[in-house]
Order: C-alpha cells, then sequence, then structure tokens
C-alpha cells in the first residue's frame, strides 16, 4: 500500500527547506518503495514571490496544489488555511504531513491535521526565541505541542522541547535541512549579473539583506546603521538584494551612498553563489546565517538572539543587535581579515532528509 506524505509549504524559504526532501522520496520511489508525496502551498500560484526560476533552481516540480489563502491579517490567514487545508484532506489520502518553520499558516495546518488524526511532523522544531512579542513564537509553541514527529536542526533545539514537555519518543535530532539544499546545489550556483555590472571581483564586497519588520519601522536605527555600513566597509561595495518593503523603505536611505547598491532580488542559484563568495554578510536572516556558517563567510546578524545558536557558537555569525558600535566594531574586523574561523555543526552532512523520510515511514 501506497504510504501518502504532503509537504505544505506556506512562504518562498519553506521550498529551500522541503526540497532535500522531495529529492528524497523520488530517491526511494526509484529504490522500489512504495511511496508518495504531494507539495501544497498555502498561497496563489501567481504570487511575485515565487519567481520561475525557484522550482528549477531547486530542482522540484511546482506544487501540485494552491490553497489560495491571500490575506494580510494573521487570524485570518489562520482561518482561511485551516479551511482550504481541510478540505484538501477531504479529497487527498495523506498519511503523513510534514510542515516547516513557524509561520501562522503553518500552526493553522497543524490545528487541522490534530483534529483529523493525520501524523504530523514539524521540520526545524524546538526553534525559540523567547520573545512573545514575536507572533511566530507564539505559532512555535502551538506547532511544536501538536506534532506527533520533531525534527530539531540540532541539540539545543532537542534540549528545548525536551524540557518543555515533548515525549523523547517524539524527538529526533536530525541535522539542518538547509545545508541538504545548500551541498546539493553548491556546484550549479551562478554568478549573477549585477557582480559584472557593478565591476567587482568575487570575495570583495559585502551582501546586505533585511527583512524584519520590526527593523523596517525603526527609521531611527535604520539611518544610523546604514550610514555605518557604508562608512566601515572601505572600498568594499554592498550589494543589497530587496524586494516589496525592504526595498521601499532602504531605497531613499542608500541615495546619497554610491558604494551600496539595491538590486533585484535574485533566484536561489544566483543568490547562493553571491552571499558564497561574499567578503562579509550584514543581514536579519538565520537561514542566511546557516549558509555563512556552511561557506565560512563572515556574517553580523541584526538581531541580539539567534534560533540557532550554533552558527554562533561554532560558525561565523556573531550577534549585534540594535547596537551601533557593535556593528561598527564587527565591520571593522571583517575588513581587518580578523574575523573567526567556522567549524561545522553536527548532522551539517546534507543527509538530514534521509534520516526524516526513514523516521516518518516508521513510526
Amino acid at each position: 500500500m501506497t504510504y501518502n506524505i504532503t509537504m505544505v509549504a506556506g512562504a518562498r524559504p519553506n521550498f529551500i527547506k522541503l526540497a532535500p526532501i522531495a529529492w528524497a522520496v523520488s530517491k526511494a520511489k526509484e529504490a522500489g518503495e512504495d511511496i508518495d508525496c504531494k507539495l501544497v502551498y498555502v498561497g496563489k500560484e501567481n504570487d511575485p514571490t515565487l519567481e520561475p526560476s525557484l522550482f528549477s533552481d531547486l530542482q522540484i516540480q511546482r506544487p501540485d496544489v494552491f490553497l489560495g489563502v491571500d490575506c494580510e491579517s494573521l487570524n485570518e490567514l489562520t482561518g482561511q488555511t485551516m479551511g482550504a487545508f481541510d478540505r484538501y484532506l477531504d479529497t487527498v489520502k495523506t498519511d503523513a504531513v510534514i510542515v516547516v518553520d513557524d509561520l501562522a499558516s503553518t500552526m493553522a495546518v497543524a490545528i487541522v491535521c490534530k483534529k483529523r488524526g493525520v501524523k504530523l511532523a514539524h521540520l526545524v522544531a524546538g526553534t525559540r526565541s523567547f520573545d512573545f512579542s514575536m507572533p511566530k513564537e507564539v505559532n512555535r509553541l502551538v506547532i511544536d505541542g501538536l506534532s506527533d514527529l520533531l525534527f530539531t536542526a540540532g541539540a539545543g533545539a532537542s534540549s528545548i522541547v525536551s524540557r518543555e514537555g515533548a515525549e523523547l519518543q517524539k524527538v529526533y535530532m536530525v541535522g539542518n535541512i538547509i545545508i541538504d539544499t545548500l551541498r546539493q546545489n553548491h556546484t550549479r550556483f551562478t554568478r549573477p549579473k549585477c557582480l559584472e555590472k557593478i565591476g567587482v571581483a568575487d570575495g570583495a564586497y559585502f551582501v546586505f539583506t533585511i527583512n524584519r519588520k520590526a527593523l523596517l519601522t525603526n527609521s531611527d536605527y535604520l539611518r544610523q546603521m546604514i550610514g555605518s555600513l557604508s562608512e566601515r566597509v572601505g572600498d568594499s561595495p554592498v550589494i543589497a538584494p530587496l524586494r516589496g518593503l525592504a526595498r521601499e523603505t532602504i531605497a531613499p536611505m542608500v541615495a546619497d551612498k554610491p558604494n551600496i547598491h539595491i538590486v533585484e532580488s535574485m533566484g536561489y542559484l544566483d543568490f547562493g553563489y553571491l552571499t558564497a563568495h561574499a567578503k562579509g554578510i550584514v543581514t536579519d536572516s538565520g537561514n542566511i546565517a546557516e549558509e555563512a556558517t556552511f561557506n565560512n563567510v563572515p556574517c553580523i546578524t541584526l538581531n541580539d538572539y539567534t534560533e540557532h545558536i550554533e552558527t554562533v557558537s561554532q560558525g561565523t555569525n556573531t550577534l549585534v543587535g540594535y547596537d551601533i558600535s557593535k556593528l561598527q566594531s564587527s565591520l571593522d574586523d571583517i575588513v581587518a581579515g580578523k574575523w573567526k574561523r567556522s567549524s561545522l555543526p553536527d548532522r551539517w552532512d546534507g543527509r538530514t532528509a534521509d534520516r526524516i523520510l526513514q523516521i516518518i515511514t516508521t513510526n
């Protein structure tokens, strides 16, 4: 009898983490295993954040189903997703559902699975900021609490869910799924055209990304941060692939800073090359910090916490929060070549998806 898995993505970054599981399922099917996998996207088919190259870059199919949910209110989004996913389960035989990260739509899917008695596996479980002013922190607690299988990226995350009362037989430290994607595609990365246009060599530029609304709405901090970034990088250009609110907010602040180049957002393979060959990275993204650790690229994170502490304790990441002087000294260290070296955390070996598939089909 076929074992049917449904993977649910709530936003573009989720596909990058789900792709390795799709590859693992394909490999298992080729080996004769009776298994099938459906990919579901909560949003609409014409979502502008899903560039046409995303799925070809990741070597996965487009979603089998688009639930069509599209609204800004998180509570409304939760309700719409619950209804749409409930109807999906009415029509598609599903033995297990895999959700990833901590979106409101992810929580909605988790609630539906629990109510219907469908096995739920949470990928990248146990991440915590311990800041309950963040809606995602509430989502994380709910999703982990409802999940039948908790797949964590490291020992720290496993310890968190255990302290919170998760049964030990539910918790599996499988490793960092984003590293599976990175290892699979590293030789496929493509040099973005903006590097030629700007006229900069590999290893001679900084990358800047920002996305969190809490930062984008703090204009005083942003101006100080942008000013420090422009002043402290020396002769190195700063390349900033930004879209949407981030682009609208940052563009006026860099109009008089010719060394900061806002460029169009990139596909996965181009952006992977950009960050892998950077002199340094300034970001608020935990995923980018993880990739920087793997690539041994200095990374400054504009938060005072990280859900992935191994990127700091073993990797190339450092946290500066809202401390402008700490940001400045960190930039100075990168320019001077004084940055710490990285060592790979446990189970960043590219086999996370294989471990997940074996566990989910045998439990």
